[in-house]
């Protein structure tokens, strides 16, 4: 069986980032100023960022029978499944 190969989505850096999408990236990064490569897949399309980290934020931290751990747990095992270094 040949290995799979895995599909690359262009992206915009931290460092590249400017206007609306510097304004995001800011209020997406974390105290290191690292924007989750997961978020950053929706970043040339600031519009779609920005509802993509509504999604985000609602499902891991808002309202839920599953606690924050299990949660993260869940995304784990599916990234796993997919492949996914993230």
């Amino acid at each position: 069986m040949a290995e799979e190969e895995a599909a690359l989505i262009a992206t915009v850096d931290e460092a590249d980032a400017d206007g609306e999408l510097a304004a995001l990236y800011q209020r997406m990064a974390d105290p290191s100023g690292h924007v989750a490569h997961i978020l950053k897949s929706s970043s040339l399309h600031p519009a779609a960022l920005a509802r993509h980290y509504e999604l985000y934020r609602e499902l891991m931290f808002g309202p839920s029978p599953l606690s924050r751990a299990q949660r993260e747990m869940v995304a784990t095992a599916v990234s796993t499944l997919n492949g996914c270094h993230y």
